[in-house]
């Protein structure tokens, strides 16, 4: 069971990470692209500037994963550093617990935020609705919480490990 959740977790993890790097190139492109528009062809694109934020939003919140897995998000490294073998799976599940708790909030208000966005339409692309920027937190959530329960079954400090 520990090993296909593990599986299933690196699979999902590295397909968010995906994401989460395409929304990069993405908004990189863009920004290119309204850079040449508006000072070599002189004629700005005004849509590019909300699919650079949209694209930003889902980077955030599909990267956010990665940084859970690896244990990159929220540490307590000073008291992780200092406390005893037995203490430190307590931390580890005391901040899985927290990190678990801030995620479902995120799913719970995202959502009801996406909902309320289907009617909002967005300034440059009037047939695109706040819902698709909204719905970037409880994706993202739901691949955050595959994250911090992979990072609690199986830990990885690679921050620590490089700290100094």
């Amino acid at each position: 069971m520990k090993k296909t959740f593990l599986t299933i977790e690196h699979y999902s993890t590295g397909f968010a990470m995906a994401v989460a790097c395409a929304m990069m190139a993405l908004a990189a492109s863009l920004g290119l692209f309204q850079i040449v528009m508006r000072f070599v062809v002189e004629a700005p694109a005004e849509w590019t500037e909300v699919l650079i934020r949209f694209s930003l939003i889902w980077m955030v919140f599909m990267g956010i994963p990665a940084a859970f897995r690896v244990g990159a998000m929220v540490s307590v490294d000073v008291l992780y550093r200092w406390s005893p073998p037995g203490i430190k799976r307590v931390l580890d599940y005391l901040v899985s617990g927290a990190a678990l708790t801030l995620i479902l909030i995120i799913i719970w208000w995202g959502w009801d935020y996406a909902q309320r966005g289907r009617v909002q339409t967005v300034i440059g692309l009037e047939d695109v609705t706040m819902f698709w920027a909204y719905l970037a937190l409880p994706v993202g959530g739901v691949f955050s919480i595959i994250g911090i329960i992979g990072n609690l079954i199986d830990p990885q400090r690679l921050e620590l490990e490089t700290a100094q």
